[in-house]
């Protein structure tokens, strides 16, 4: 077996981790006086946590590692399970302890053998190693964030007796104390969110030389041969089934919005953030809301990832920003021309380079076996990455020893190279943002070299200042690789097909095409990235960086950062419209964006997202009625749609729980989005991206053949095969609920945890909504093996239950999240807002559903941030102080 060298992007990335470690330590006059404000000189942690409205903790200490400390202690507190099985999915462990997974009984649909695949994965990932490796790589500041949040972890498994967590770990042994290299390896999987993870559960287990099977072996049996033999053969199915179910690798499932708004559209001439992530209710994207300060040295409010030691989309008393998922790539794939005869050697430069191996091991938990069975796998890399079965996606590429795309009259094989393969770097970014004190300390991280992995930024200033960057990690093309990727995409449709789903291949045959160094390592540096600074606005909601502001396009960046004078989404048309109208309403009886005066505070910021309006309803909503009208009591599709047409007539327009008729409004959506390219009149012009593509065709309006009512018609056949009124509201048939109550792996039922919980908002992409809610179908917490109950839904509905779990109308599980409008004064930041599905996981805990009631109810919170105001708002017996020695 040959050894395996460290692919060449992974060195370049610890660069990147020691850059960030050497030069962004600013702010501290010498070595000694650092070291005080990161780690306590005499070695003891303490840290005091008061927890206010909502359960949101606010971390006081004298050092960076003892505020972490109680941020891992007070978020373990509220997630423990979460957090824990984070762990373990990070350890390659998912089938050691929770079985096979994720169902143990064996047909078409089960998965069969997704946790094998995913474990497996990992490891050739070097999801642990890797962080094993990296851990020594980590600056001062990393590594007081990494070691705090580990001892607070810590301390509350030790002081918990395990009968008394929460449902879904009760009592396991997979809850236990943690080390930093774990918490490391966790970071590395969020790092990997828009890269490598998309690969995790198929393409790269799928990938062995021809004539080899991509089975694991026995290694210890353990069981019954003929149950193993059987698991076996699912396990690849399973593999190449989740492989093929990727038809975008440019969808993440992860959205937002942001905007910041400068000083001449603000009601205090200083800049203001409307922060609105779209993530999932569920899993470990969670994010969880915290204040840290150590006096002298930090002080930040806002909300990360599970687990991550430092909040991610925060405020401090000068700036503020938040990040939505950018549209740029993250990793690239190589095409291998392979030498004649020799599937493991390909060419480049004309000069012959070994594909390499390695063998893994994992322990399956089996049903009924004392001992586990122990699996085995060889998997192979080139010197960019792990090699990945290109032909396992959709998208008709060759198989490893077929003819090629790039190479046609040669053998290949495909591999990748991801940006994103170590996340060192993360917290180092992240903590020197939360201590910037105006721009130029905020731009300052990016050109010394920090990333935010895979998402833009969206800041605003006490100064009035908003800046918009793709902040993400971007390979670095030559000019020579750039202009040969356009060139193919223009002149080769399988290929301009390939990069339209996500896919950028290079040529492995050449150098050229190799990512070039740069002082950040191979990745696009600062100066280089879209940015754009205003006193305006600037935003984003997914749509790439081009049209951040229509006033001054960006233009001429590297296609990796997304394209460029194409259509934007909905979101991004309605929000640059109520930027650029802020008195207009859109609808009567919305409120206006900006208030009489046309100007933006805090409180109207958050409104703007809960005013609940959506871009296709102010679009096609008159056109619709009049064709309403136009077909009176003609039936289409043998659909009597009068009943419905004077509901829509009463409709406002908007997704607030009251409305009637918005629910008509989605399933026509739901229908009609798939007739938009033929049927608009109004092409697209890239000098308007907000009013076009628009103008429905008027061919055959207001009869049988209309193409908008026959999307009416059948959506409203979906809602009668549910029994749903047209008179019902949207409350009535759109709410959150959240379930759980089982361990991963047992088998058990799912049970809802609370009552139905009506929630406003309307899908993103159907509904065109800035507030987004989205229907999470799969059976499991997003990233996570915790069962949950998910209905069945209907074809071209936005995800309409069939009535399946007792479930009638939407199941929310996604959309807006943590979510504020914010407005420097002269007093500091005034924020208002939300974390939607509240803070815990625990079903126990009073910060379970708290948040979530008050969404439903449009009641807001101030985000207190000031000493003064926390106390004031400090819960009763909400003061805890820890210490560990």
């Amino acid at each position: 077996m040959k050894t395996r060298k460290e692919p060449s992007g992974y060195k370049a990335l610890s660069l990147i981790v020691a850059l960030l470690g050497s030069n962004l330590l600013t702010g501290c006059s010498d070595s000694e006086s650092l070291d005080t404000n990161l780690f306590p000189a005499d070695g003891k942690l303490e840290a005091t946590i008061r927890r206010t409205t909502g359960g949101v903790p606010h971390i006081t200490a004298d050092n960076l590692k003892s505020a972490a400390f109680g941020h891992g202690y007070a978020q373990t507190q509220d997630n423990v399970c979460m957090l824990a099985e984070a762990i373990v999915k990070a350890r390659s462990e998912w089938a050691k302890y929770f079985g096979p997974g994720p169902d143990l009984e064996f047909g078409p649909d089960a998965k069969v053998g997704l946790n094998i695949i995913n474990d497996f994965s990992f490891k050739a990932q070097q999801i642990y190693a890797g962080a094993e490796t990296e851990l020594a790589t980590l600056s001062p500041e990393s590594r007081a964030l990494i070691e705090g949040f580990t001892d607070g972890y810590n301390r509350f498994v030790k002081e918990t007796d395990p009968a008394d967590l929460p449902a879904e770990c009760a009592g396991q042994e997979w809850v236990k104390p943690i080390t930093p290299v774990d918490l490391l390896a966790h970071y590395r999987v969020i790092g990997q969110y828009a890269s490598g993870s998309l690969f995790a559960t198929g393409a790269l287990f799928l990938a062995v030389p021809p004539g080899q099977s991509p089975a694991p072996t026995v290694v210890s049996l353990g069981t019954n041969a003929e149950d193993v033999d059987r698991l076996l053969e699912n396990v690849v199915a399973t593999a190449r089934a989740e492989a093929r179910s990727i038809t975008n690798l440019s969808d993440i499932g992860l959205a937002s919005n942001a905007w910041s708004i400068g000083k001449t559209m603000t009601e205090q001439g200083r800049g203001a953030l409307l922060a609105n992530p779209h993530f999932p209710f569920t899993g470990h994207r969670r994010l969880y809301e915290v204040q840290m300060t150590v006096p002298g040295y930090l002080n930040v409010h806002g909300a990360g990832l599970m687990g991550t030691g430092i909040p991610l989309i925060n405020f401090n008393e000068n700036l503020t920003w938040s990040q939505t998922v950018t549209t740029s790539r993250q990793f690239t794939w190589y095409e291998l021309a392979l030498k004649e005869g020799d599937a493991l050697t390909y060419v480049k430069d004309g000069i012959e380079k070994p594909i390499t191996s390695e063998t893994y091991q994992i322990e399956v938990r089996m049903a009924g076996m004392a001992e586990p069975l122990v699996l085995e796998r060889t998997f192979y890399f080139s010197e960019y990455g792990p090699m990945i079965a290109a032909n396992a996606f959709p998208g008709n590429l060759p198989a490893w020893g077929d003819q090629g795309v790039l190479n046609d009259s040669v053998p290949v094989a495909h591999t990748y190279r991801d940006a994103n393969a170590n996340s060192g770097g993360l917290l180092d970014t992240w903590l020197q943002m939360s201590r910037a004190t105006n721009l130029e300390e905020f731009q300052e991280v990016f050109r010394s070299c920090g990333s935010t992995l895979w998402t833009n930024t969206t800041y605003a200033d006490d100064q009035g200042n908003a800046f918009y960057i793709d902040s993400s990690s971007v390979p670095n093309l030559s000019g020579q690789a750039i202009v040969q990727v356009n060139a193919r995409r223009a002149g080769n449709p399988l290929y301009a097909g390939l990069f339209d789903l996500g896919i950028t291949l290079l040529d492995g045959g050449s150098s050229q095409e190799d990512w070039v160094e740069t002082a950040c390592g191979p990745l696009v540096s600062y100066d280089q990235m879209p940015k754009l600074v205003r006193s305006d606005w600037v935003q984003n909601s997914n749509s790439s960086h081009w049209a951040t502001n229509p006033d001054e396009f960006l233009t001429g960046y590297s296609p990796l950062f997304g394209p460029e004078e194409v259509p934007v989404n909905a979101r991004t048309r309605l929000g640059i419209t109520m930027l650029q109208n802020p008195l207009d309403s859109g609808f009567t009886g919305a409120p206006v964006p900006a208030g009489q005066d046309g100007r933006f505070n805090a409180k109207e910021l958050l409104g703007v997202i809960w005013n609940n309006r959506g871009w296709y309803a102010e679009q096609f909503l008159p056109e619709l009625l009049e064709r309403c009208e136009a077909i009176a009591d003609t039936p289409v599709n043998s659909v009597d749609l009068a009943p419905w047409c004077t509901a829509l007539s009463s409709w406002d327009g908007l997704y607030n729980m009251d409305s009637m008729g918005a629910h008509i409004f989605r399933v026509f959506m739901a229908n009609y989005l798939h007739d938009l390219a033929t049927d608009l009149t109004t092409p697209f012009n890239p000098a308007d991206p907000v009013g076009t593509p628009a103008d429905p065709s008027p061919v055959n309006a207001g009869t049988p053949d209309d193409t908008m009512l026959r999307a009416l018609a059948d959506g409203v056949s979906a809602l009668q095969s549910q029994g749903i009124s047209p008179t019902a509201t949207l409350g009535d048939l759109q709410f959150y609920r959240p379930s759980g109550g089982v361990v991963p792996g047992t088998g058990g039922t799912p049970i809802f945890q609370t009552d139905p919980i009506p929630w406003h908002g309307g899908d993103e992409l159907v509904d065109g909504a800035f507030n987004a809610i989205g229907v999470a179908p799969d059976l499991f917490a997003e990233d996570t093996r915790f069962p949950r109950l998910a209905p069945d839904t209907i074809p071209n509905t936005a995800g309409l239950s069939d009535g399946s779990d007792g479930v009638e109308g939407w199941l929310v599980a996604r959309g807006t999240s943590w979510h504020f409008g914010l407005e420097f004064t002269d007093n500091g930041p005034e924020a208002y807002g939300l974390l939607s599905y509240s803070q815990s996981t625990d079903a126990r805990s009073p910060f379970f559903s708290d948040q979530s009631e008050q969404y439903s109810r449009k009641a807001y919170r101030e985000l207190v941030f000031t000493e003064e105001d926390i106390e004031a708002n400090i819960l009763l017996q909400g003061r805890t102080v820890i210490r560990q020695e």
